[in-house]
């Protein structure tokens, strides 16, 4: 069974992605004193993220300065893949409590966890720069919405002729 992870007073929160577009690892880091964390997660699941922390952010009171210390610390090896994220405001502790689990096949040993407690002003850092890391990746087919390599791709679309190039 991998690690589970508990960080309910966390120092620093970011997603980062490491490689070229196309083949991008992304991850979620956070540090609390001197333990670090750090998860495997799909662009995907970093899209769907950032945009629901933001639905959630919009119905809180505002945030004051957020964190400007992003970058991923070194090494950034995560210790699992993230199958599930999950999310709930606490008003008395006022903190955003965000869990995830492992992606595993294997149910004897039962999946890992992570709860995060975040400030609203580390989610709104986190939601910006997901958003921004999403966003600058390969530009979507405009019929398909797949990812656009540079050579074009076979686009489903157009039952494969005339695939549509960058």
């Amino acid at each position: 069974m991998s690690e589970s992870f508990e960080l309910l007073d966390i120092d620093k929160v970011t997603i980062g992605a490491v490689g070229e577009p196309g083949r991008r690892v992304f991850l979620l880091q956070a540090r609390t004193g001197m333990q670090t964390m750090t998860l495997k997660l799909e662009k995907t699941q970093v899209a769907a993220l950032s945009a629901y922390l933001g639905r959630m952010l919009n119905e809180l009171p505002e945030t004051g300065g957020l964190p400007v210390d992003m970058d991923l610390e070194e090494p950034a090896q995560p210790a699992w893949v993230v199958g599930s994220l999950g999310a709930s405001y606490d008003e008395v502790l006022d903190r955003l409590l965000l869990v995830a689990e492992e992606a595993t096949t294997d149910e004897d040993t039962g999946a890992a966890s992570a709860r995060l407690g975040l400030t609203r002003e580390q989610v709104a850092a986190l939601v910006l720069r997901g958003a921004t890391l999403v966003a600058s990746g390969r530009p979507p087919c405009p019929l398909c919405s797949y990812p656009l390599d540079p050579a074009g791709h076979t686009c489903p679309r157009t039952n494969g002729h005339r695939p549509p190039t960058l």
